[in-house]
């Protein structure tokens, strides 16, 4: 048995112990769970940091069942590679941006780890195809500012969706790129150590959102990117943590962030799999309760995320392909499906779901 965090796990792998939300009160899963693609999803969608699996096989690792993926073909196009070289250089610029905060900071510049997000923003052609980008990286050994990034980026086009001004958006872009700010400061052996934690190193890994706010509490940025690091991880029916605040408790720059962490954590690429499809994501969202979140940046989130697939070739779970003609405002993950000339309501079909963007 060991404690293994999140993005870790593998399907196949068995929870040695019962999960539960933050709140202690609702079972996530229980022991004996053999992890499959969507109970790991479920952990990530509720910020389950680590858990407890039993030993697995040294060759637990499945292979991907079907052909060539389009997060493959994407890897190969010369716009990917360029914004893969892009990313990391704003990656590069993060990290010394954190390392100037952590030994100086009378010099920290907020502006010069923001202004190469934007460019990134700037250059996709448009929002699908950034999420798409994205989500197609790959795992990086420095995973938590890589996610810092893609949060940032995610919260720029979510302000934009929400008609916010141009001076909140970048407010909203600052408050997702600093949100983890707590967990940078971690040791990185205390992060992904394979073993179990100790009760003092949960505690530091438990605490990193009070831990980022300290940091930044003397920092010349906005309250709302200071509240987005303390409570990115407070949701609106009082479940999340450190303090349960409920509904109007939370700024709502930290619900915004919440949406873009959970949502980034849900879909990117993991080593044993390419991106989660973002309908798997959605329905991730729409059964486990929406209620967490803020009812109008939730819904325009998601809205959102899915008219951008609409006409989009997908595949079933049972291998079939066809067309999205039709959405469903009231189910979003379940839109209509056109097969050859057959028109299929997901909505009237709850054993099928959509397993893949072609």
């Amino acid at each position: 048995m060991k404690r293994l965090i999140t993005k870790k796990l593998v399907p196949g792998m068995v929870l040695s112990d019962n999960v539960y939300a933050h709140d202690n009160n609702q079972l996530v899963l229980p022991k004996g769970t053999v992890l499959d693609n969507q109970a790991i999803t479920k952990l990530s969608f509720y910020s389950i940091l680590n858990v407890l699996v039993e030993d697995p096989p040294e060759n637990l690792m499945p292979a991907n069942d079907h052909k060539e993926s389009y997060a493959s073909r994407l890897r190969q196009t010369a716009e990917f590679k360029e914004f893969k070289r892009d990313f990391e250089n704003c990656a590069s610029k993060f990290k010394a941006g954190i390392e100037v905060l952590i030994n100086d900071k009378e010099h920290f510049d907020v502006d010069s780890m923001i202004s190469p997000i934007y460019d990134l923003v700037h250059k996709g052609n448009s929002s699908s195809n950034l999420f798409d980008m994205l989500h197609s990286l790959r795992s990086y050994d420095d995973a938590t500012y890589v996610h810092c990034i893609s949060v940032a980026m995610i919260c720029n086009i979510l302000g934009q969706w929400l008609k916010m001004s141009d001076d909140d958006i970048l407010i909203l872009t600052e408050a997702g790129l600093l949100h983890d700010i707590g967990k940078l400061l971690i040791p990185n052996e205390i992060i992904t150590k394979p073993a179990d934690l100790t009760t003092a190193e949960y505690t530091v890994v438990q605490t990193h959102p009070a831990q980022g706010y300290v940091i930044l509490t003397d920092l010349n940025l906005s309250d709302h990117v200071k509240n987005a690091a303390l409570m990115h991880h407070e949701r609106c029916d009082g479940t999340g943590y450190p303090a349960h605040l409920k509904g109007p408790q939370i700024d709502f720059f930290a619900k915004c962030v919440s949406i873009a962490d959970v949502y980034d954590a849900m879909t990117s690429a993991r080593v044993y799999r390419d991106p989660l499809c973002p309908f798997i994501a959605i329905e991730m969202f729409e059964s486990e309760g929406l209620q967490k979140y803020d009812t109008n940046a939730i819904m325009t989130f998601l809205q959102n995320i899915v008219n951008t697939y609409l006409l989009n070739r997908v595949r079933l779970n049972d291998g079939r392909e066809g067309e999205i003609i039709f959405i469903n405002r009231d189910h979003l993950s379940r839109p209509t499906i056109k097969i050859d000339e057959e028109y299929l309501d997901l909505t009237m079909h709850p054993e099928l779901y959509i397993e893949e963007i072609l």
